[in-house]
């Protein structure tokens, strides 16, 4: 053989051996995909994507994992379930991607959930709030971080018990976690005060609502309080229409997610005072971890963090200490690993359980007041997650797997 040949075959040799190993591990690098609906819902998401993106820079300022970079692949669902699985199916097949995160709406979520089960490969859901997720639904490779129905319902209902009110009614967007979030207040409400009533409900298509109707038909039945699940877009239309016709006065409202300043802020000065809410007053957090992270997120964008921004941060912070404890990429070394994964977040340390895949990140639960022309929280507290979980025994009878 003469030097050239034998050079030349050498060559060969290394380009199909090149050839044979993984893309991800041929470059060096961990490929998280993530899918969301960032079209659709861009008050949330686009916060969203900046954590998760200052989350990669600071994981690969400091080596990255297991010696690997974090590349990030984010790719749109159209707020489609049926997108949502074509796009999941061509990060695995295409981009050869190592874990799949993401997700907001919940019937996205639940597609691609489903979409993890039947290719065993490994799920963090971020954003998606139906029960469904980790319980009735629940699979062995999907794992959520945020708070879901139950759990948010858990933290406002000794909220609404306090007020002492036994007319309700209820406005949701007419989807899964709108459903899914009320089935779970009108469970907890009524075991904490049996003589309860339901006396309207209004549960508009998302991102449809008729706010004029809407207002006029809970305001025809002369309830006591109203339970809110309206978020975005509804939000805001709900709100002009409910303060036009004084559906608000005299009248006590406990509200799931309106404290969050994706959709408070856009009130602006038509905020209603008092509503009892889940959120993120962001500017009134003095814990360690959450000074660190404002500064961070502040630094590098300019601006002030949502609760996107906190929970794309913490997706992606979680997936690298899951990634971390495997020492792998591989989907049933993850499951491993992140039954029972610790993870230090903003709001403090939190831990994936066992028996669910939910996490134990919590919520913060205020009131609303308009402040010269802005909505902010008041009177707030975080309440931690993991007080407000089902018992082991209750998950066991509520999953499938």
């Amino acid at each position: 053989m003469t030097p050239m040949r034998f050079a030349f075959s050498a060559v060969s040799l290394a380009a199909l051996t090149l050839a044979l190993v993984p893309a991800a591990q041929a470059q060096g690098v961990i490929k998280i995909g993530e899918i969301n609906s960032y079209k659709a819902q861009p008050a949330f998401l686009e916060p969203y994507k900046k954590g998760m993106e200052l989350a990669v820079e600071e994981i690969n300022a400091k080596g990255g994992v297991n010696g690997k970079k974090i590349e990030l692949i984010t790719r749109d669902d159209n707020a489609n379930p049926g997108d949502a699985v074509r796009v999941a199916e061509e990060l695995v097949s295409r981009d050869k991607i190592d874990v799949l995160t993401g997700t907001f709406l919940s019937n996205t979520g639940l597609a691609v959930a489903d979409f993890a089960k039947q290719k065993k490969f490994f799920f963090l859901a971020g954003e998606p709030l139906t029960d469904k997720m980790t319980w009735q639904g629940g699979n062995r490779y999907t794992f959520r971080l945020r708070p879901g129905t139950y759990m948010q319902a858990a933290m406002l209902v000794p909220e609404a018990v306090k007020l002492k009110k036994k007319r309700w009614a209820i406005v949701y967007p007419n989807y899964e976690y709108g459903q899914s979030a009320v089935a779970a207040f009108k469970q907890l409400l009524k075991a904490a005060q049996p003589d309860v009533e339901f006396v309207a409900e209004q549960a508009p298509p998302l991102g449809k609502v008729d706010a004029g109707s809407v207002v006029q038909a809970l305001a025809d039945a002369k309830p006591d309080a109203i339970f809110n699940v309206l978020f975005g877009a509804d939000l805001s239309k709900f709100v002009r229409e409910g303060n036009t016709r004084g559906l608000f006065k005299d009248r006590e409202v406990v509200s799931v997610l309106t404290g969050e300043p994706e959709y408070l802020d856009p009130l602006k000065d038509e905020t209603p005072n008092g509503w009892i809410v889940t959120g993120y007053p962001w500017y009134g957090i003095q814990t360690p971890e959450h000074k660190a992270f404002f500064l961070a997120y502040h630094n590098k964008y300019q601006d002030y963090p949502r609760l996107g921004s906190v929970v794309g941060y913490t997706m992606i912070k979680s997936a690298a200490a899951g990634i971390a404890k495997a020492k792998s990429t591989d989907s049933e070394k993850l499951v491993a690993a992140f039954s029972g994964l610790q993870v230090d977040t903003p709001f403090g340390k939190i831990s994936y359980r066992a028996e669910d895949h939910q996490s134990t990140m919590g919520a913060f639960v205020g009131r609303t007041r308009n402040e010269n022309g802005k909505g902010v929280m008041v009177d707030y507290q975080y309440f931690d997650g993991a007080k407000f979980q089902p018992s082991a025994a209750d998950i066991k009878k509520a999953r499938a797997d």
